[in-house]
């Protein structure tokens, strides 16, 4: 049975100030990706060390989606969209540490 899959608010205004075609990266890699098996870990599925934030990172090129599942909802819940550079997660122009400081971002 597919998942829902929900996004915040936060991270669908980060997604439309990406451009057109990296909104279609992120759009097409989370309905092929996320919908059927979201905690099936693969080259661009991975499960991220326990933290406050996130459960699971989806990777489309430099392009990162931090996401949640809700297994009892049979929900996906998209949280951040972000460009990875080097070792940071840069997201709306500026480094994000929402995963080590709190859970909002």
């Amino acid at each position: 049975m597919p998942y829902e899959i929900s996004i915040t608010e936060v991270a669908e205004n980060q997604l439309r100030a990406l451009s057109a075609r990296e909104q279609r990266i992120v759009e097409e890699g989370i309905a092929s990706r996320l919908l059927d098996q979201p905690t099936a870990t693969s080259k661009a599925l991975k499960k991220l060390r326990p933290n406050p934030f996130a459960g699971f990172e989806l990777r489309l090129g430099d392009l990162r989606v931090l996401y949640n599942v809700e297994e009892a909802k049979n929900e996906v819940v998209v949280l951040i969209v972000g460009r990875k550079k080097g070792n940071k997660l840069i997201v709306a122009g500026e480094e994000f540490h929402g995963h080590e400081d709190h859970p909002t971002a």
